[in-house]
């Protein structure tokens, strides 16, 4: 049973971002002041990944570990109500992610993908970001 009303969960819901989002912030800061430049949300690209690296051949995407259904994170996990909604839709969200992807290396891009529970350990994202950039 979901702990607030209807009427308050499609307001929380609808305040959900596409773009801008927490992690991605976090992700955009840390590789700025590692050096790199980049573009945002390449519309020309499958998936619109969030940081583009185009004389590199590279892409970021900044997940949510809820949204993309991260394999075996704690984050990830089902609600427990609606599940007849809910898992088509993350399920949905998961294979158009992977599709993305693979278009992106058939057109010669490299593709990295960073969770939001990726964040709680930046030198360790730094030192990963940094290896993927470098490459």
């Amino acid at each position: 049973m979901d702990t607030v009303s209807r009427q308050r969960r499609s307001e929380i819901m609808g305040r959900v971002r596409s773009k801008d989002t927490g992690p991605e912030l976090i992700v955009r800061r840390l590789v700025h002041a590692m050096g790199f430049r980049y573009r945002l949300h390449g519309k020309d690209l499958p998936g619109r990944p969030d940081l583009v690296f185009r004389r590199r051949g590279k892409v970021i995407f900044v997940h949510g570990c809820f949204w993309h259904r991260h394999d075996g994170c704690v984050l990830a996990r089902l609600p427990k109500s609606r599940t007849d909604f809910w898992l088509p839709k993350l399920e949905a969200n998961k294979e158009r992610d992977e599709r993305n992807r693979r278009d992106l290396k058939r057109s010669g891009w490299k593709v990295l993908t960073v969770w939001e529970c990726q964040l709680s350990r930046v030198e360790l994202l730094r030192k990963k970001i940094r290896r993927f950039l470098d490459a």
